[in-house]
């Protein structure tokens, strides 16, 4: 997964990102500050009466992560919010819009438990405190494993983008976002014919030859 540190640039976006998080929030009415928790990416919004506790989570390979609580019994942060907003890059090869979700927590919850359940079940070594990490935008499998949880962006679409170089944001209602550049992965390829010839992707069989 993305190392947000590995260039100042990867560090300035991953600001870029979570600021949208916030901005988008706001212009949907939410104030936001911060909760009080120590964790930073934690965040206490209020609509009116309504408050809510939010960790927001950014991506520039489209895939997010939560890591188990130290005695293996939840997840850090996940276990203490009400929703997780995650920002995302469009296309982490050529970014550039900031896709962001609002998604129910005990969603991503049920999403999470499955994928650990089933990475442990198939032997994955998962040290405590280490992220457990689900694609946004593939469509859920359980073949490879480690897709089994994802497609939490499919299900849950954008309610709002962000270009990355500052323009006004523009609303994708109900569309939801697809990576059209970059390599192709299997799951993805036989997403894509499954629905053109209207069948269910496990009836789609590729053979790559060299």
């Amino acid at each position: 997964m993305t190392n947000i540190f590995q260039t100042p640039e990867k560090g300035a976006t991953k600001g870029l990102l979570f600021q949208a998080g916030i901005d988008v929030l706001q212009q949907n009415g939410w104030s936001v500050e911060k909760a009080g928790l120590g964790k930073s990416s934690v965040r206490k919004i209020t609509k009116g009466k309504d408050t809510k506790l939010v960790s927001i989570r950014t991506s520039q390979d489209t895939w997010i992560a939560f890591p188990r609580t130290s005695d293996d019994g939840g997840w850090l942060t996940l276990d203490d919010v009400d929703y997780v907003v995650a920002v995302s890059v469009d296309n982490k090869y050529m970014p550039r819009l900031a896709y962001i979700h609002m998604i129910d927590a005990t969603q991503m919850r049920e999403r999470y438990d499955r994928a650990y359940a089933a990475r442990k079940k198939a032997g994955y070594n998962i040290p405590v405190g280490r992220g457990v990490w689900l694609s946004l935008y593939e469509e859920e499998t359980s073949d490879p494993v480690t897709l089994v949880g994802a497609g939490a962006g499919l299900k849950y679409p954008p309610i709002a983008s962000v270009p990355l170089d500052g323009r006004a944001d523009v609303d994708l209602g109900e569309d939801a976002p697809a990576e059209d550049e970059g390599p192709l992965t299997i799951a993805e390829a036989k997403r894509r014919l499954a629905m053109t010839f209207g069948v269910d992707p496990s009836a789609i069989k590729i053979i790559v030859e060299g």
